[in-house]
């Protein structure tokens, strides 16, 4: 979907526009669609591959560098000025998102009495739920 939108307004994004309002329209335009409900993900090593890959070609597609170029990743983000922060813009929102739920205390409490309760009865399913989504935070 991401790419789609991208693709539907490319000819803004690839434009003789400046470079730091390409940038920002990306990041408005294409990126509210890729990460759209992130903050409730948990990524897997492949999840973060393609992320980092969409991240890559809406940053290639935007200077107009083709795959057939041999243009490293690297030299990329140099021409963009940018640093690849697709994931740790993931971070950040789940980092905001867990603290809003966290404020609630019902939340907070069935969390803790789950935790409490897989430990006594041995329920390591019910303790996987949880323990997933807190696993992605810490790293």
């Amino acid at each position: 979907m991401a790419k789609a939108a991208f693709n539907k307004k490319r000819a803004l994004f690839t434009s003789t526009l400046d470079l730091e309002l390409r940038k920002k329209l990306v990041k408005c335009h294409v990126w509210s669609i890729t990460l759209y409900g992130a903050e409730t993900w948990t990524l897997r090593a492949v999840d973060q591959k393609h992320l980092e890959s969409s991240e890559m070609w809406c940053w290639r597609r935007m200077e107009k560098i083709s795959w057939t170029d041999h243009v490293r990743n690297e030299e990329v983000l140099l021409r963009v000025k940018e640093k690849r922060n697709i994931l740790h813009e993931i971070r950040k929102r789940k980092a905001n998102w867990i603290g809003h739920m966290l404020r609630r205390n019902c939340y907070l409490q069935r969390v803790i009495e789950r935790k409490i309760k897989a430990g006594i009865e041995g329920h390591e399913d019910e303790e996987e739920d949880v323990g997933s989504y807190w696993m992605t935070l810490r790293k």
